[in-house]
């Protein structure tokens, strides 16, 4: 699996998802088994560089390549120049965002707002691809299957983002109509795979090994990208690798490689984004990472009172070492919840 030059460990992605594919999750998937991360969405409006959001999301200190960002906008002078920007701090892959179905980006015309005008769609493609050409650096681009279900789009605007120079493209199975609701259908990403020669990816309900496999032989997709699934389960990558390659499941985590890993998780995190502001955002990945646990619930209110992070990451560890004295390892998972918290929409600063 190749992205232009650029080579992949494996076919399964991390979804870019504002407010949870920061630098520290970004870095936990990785080790876990994902081949590939994308930053959160960074915007291309110039004034907005240099606030503390915008400086968080271009941060790659650390971070295993390749290195790719996410960008979002309307004009493409602006997406161009942001996508420049962007390759100075060390992105090695530009993906260009016309999959977010947030209203706050949507109402701006960004996002899957821009798949209904075709032409500024396209425009936008040419200028980012014709800026990070000459810098040796390759554009994705994610999309949805269209705005709603009477303009499903996204088999022409692939052949011409083909045609431009967009080196892969990401298929959301889901119109921006939908959000996040109802299932995704993987017609439109089979439709998308048979119309260009570029690689393409599946996204959408992917959230368990079986669904994987389900995914790849519905579309013929070459990869597959993994996002709410994902959240409190940075394992499901390592899962599902092993068994596209082996047709077996792996056991479930042990608690305390779960207290391992949440801890580190926890300490990157207020590394990167302080005391004050680490403590409140690290709440939404304790929750996840507990939510199926044994008193995982009230643990979770209670610690949603704390407001020292060292205080925090002492109630979460003291938490897993009761749990690691009643069970080995964590239980098998169910369905997957559907995570449409505004955390995961997006956002321009």
């Amino acid at each position: 699996m190749h992205i232009g030059h650029i080579p992949l460990t494996n076919r399964l992605f991390v979804a870019p998802m504002a407010g949870v594919t920061d630098r520290p999750f970004r870095r936990l998937c990785m080790a876990l088994g994902a081949g590939y991360a994308v930053s959160e969405m960074v915007t291309s409006r110039r004034d907005l560089w240099n606030s503390l959001k915008t400086s968080r999301r271009a941060n790659h200190d650390g971070e295993p390549g390749p290195i790719a960002v996410q960008i979002a906008g309307t004009e493409a002078a602006m997406m161009a120049e942001a996508a420049v920007y962007n390759i100075e701090r060390g992105a090695q892959i530009i993906d260009i965002n016309m999959g977010c179905p947030a209203k706050k980006v949507c109402n701006k015309w960004a996002g899957s707002a821009l798949m209904q005008d075709e032409a500024l769609a396209v425009a936008i493609a040419r200028a980012v691809v014709e800026a990070c050409a000459p810098r040796g650096v390759p554009v994705t681009l994610k999309m949805r299957t269209g705005w709603c279900a009477g303009h499903r789009n996204a088999v022409a605007l692939a052949r011409q983002f083909e045609a431009v120079g967009v080196a892969m493209l990401t298929v959301h199975g889901r119109t921006r109509e939908q959000g996040y609701s109802g299932a995704a259908e993987y017609d439109t990403v089979a439709a998308v795979k048979a119309a260009v020669r570029v690689p393409v990816v599946a996204n959408g309900d992917v959230d368990s090994p079986e669904k994987a496999r389900q995914v790849l032989a519905a579309t013929g997709a070459d990869a597959l990208m993994v996002g709410r699934a994902a959240q409190g389960r940075p394992w499901i990558f390592r899962e599902i690798g092993h068994f596209l390659a082996t047709g077996e499941h792996l056991a479930p985590p042990l608690v305390a490689e779960l207290e391992r890993l949440l801890l580190a998780h926890l300490d990157e995190h207020y590394s990167l984004y302080g005391a004050e502001t680490g403590v409140r955002s690290a709440r939404k990945h304790i929750a996840w990472y507990l939510r199926s646990l044994p008193g995982g619930e009230a643990f979770r209110q209670r610690m949603n009172t704390l407001d020292d992070c060292r205080a925090q990451q002492a109630a979460v560890a003291e938490y897993l070492r009761v749990l690691g004295g009643s069970m080995d390892r964590l239980p098998a998972p169910g369905p997957q919840a559907q995570h449409t918290t505004k955390t995961t929409e997006g956002s321009w600063a």
